[in-house]
């Protein structure tokens, strides 16, 4: 699937609230990079950084996917910047996806969240 392509499915399968200005960076394979922009004045909230790993674990796995188990490690404050979301499938069993998103704010440099999930695809 192409940079295009995955913009145009998250814009379409996503929920308004759950966007947050996605902007597909690049798209490999089953590596994704996503930049989320917060609403102006706003500041990042736990809920709202939950949806962003919700949403980057789908991208990388199969927006028809669903999180089944979810683990997160806070590791830092977000700051109100745009937020990046590296995510990549760390392994495919049946229906079954293993995969793992970093969010990092503004910058890759030190990240502020990692998740790994199990994700189950719709069939």
């Amino acid at each position: 699937m192409t940079e295009e392509e995955l913009q145009a499915r998250l814009e379409a399968v996503l929920p308004v609230a759950d966007l947050h200005d996605v902007y597909v960076e690049e798209c490999q394979d089953q590596d994704v990079r996503l930049r989320f922009s917060p609403a102006a004045g706003a500041e990042w909230t736990t809920a709202a950084l939950l949806s962003l790993v919700d949403t980057s674990l789908r991208a990388a796995s199969g927006l028809e996917a669903r999180v089944s188990h979810l683990n997160v490690t806070v590791l830092r404050p977000a700051q109100a910047a745009d937020v990046i979301a590296l995510s990549r499938v760390i392994r495919r069993d049946g229906d079954r996806v293993h995969a793992e998103t970093w969010l990092f704010s503004h910058a890759v440099i030190e990240p502020i969240l990692h998740a790994t999930a199990t994700l189950v695809l719709a069939l």
